[in-house]
């Protein structure tokens, strides 16, 4: 890997760090302690429905930006990268809704799987199964040449 390529990758992974890290205090998420204490007899948070969507795309949009360039410096192939940015696109279109149906429903669904939903919402997990998938297709192309 080259410098460039390098810097790139560690510039997005402290760009998803810094989000993980302040994430209190820029996003508006009444779920962040009700999930952090892990305690299912409390009552679900009141919340606004509009400020909640709104900063969750935010925080999707900031966490998508920073994940292109963690691909963009490991892979150094714009294709792969524009492939990755629709995947988790289609991850985040799948997932969204599921995870405000959950909180409309009450938890009813259960509490682990909106955990969960809301883990994919929030996090950049889906970068952590991409990278594989495309190392992996490197390999094998690498192997053709």
């Amino acid at each position: 890997m080259k410098l460039r390529n390098w810097f790139l990758a560690i510039f997005g992974i402290c760009g998803l760090i810094g989000i993980r890290m302040v994430e209190s205090s820029i996003f508006y998420d009444p779920f962040l302690l009700y999930f952090h204490e892990a305690n299912k007899q409390l009552e679900i948070p009141d919340f606004v429905w509009g400020q909640l969507i709104l900063h969750h795309l935010f925080r999707f949009c900031l966490n998508l930006i920073f994940s292109a360039i963690i691909l963009q410096g490991f892979f150094n192939n714009k294709k792969w990268t524009i492939q990755g940015i629709i995947l988790m696109i289609l991850v985040f279109a799948i997932t969204f809704p599921i995870y405000l149906y959950c909180l409309n429903s009450k938890l009813e669904i259960g509490y682990l799987f909106t955990f969960y939903m809301r883990r994919f919402v929030i996090q950049p997990i889906i970068l952590l199964l991409i990278i594989p998938l495309f190392y992996y297709r490197k390999q094998k192309l690498d192997l053709r040449n």
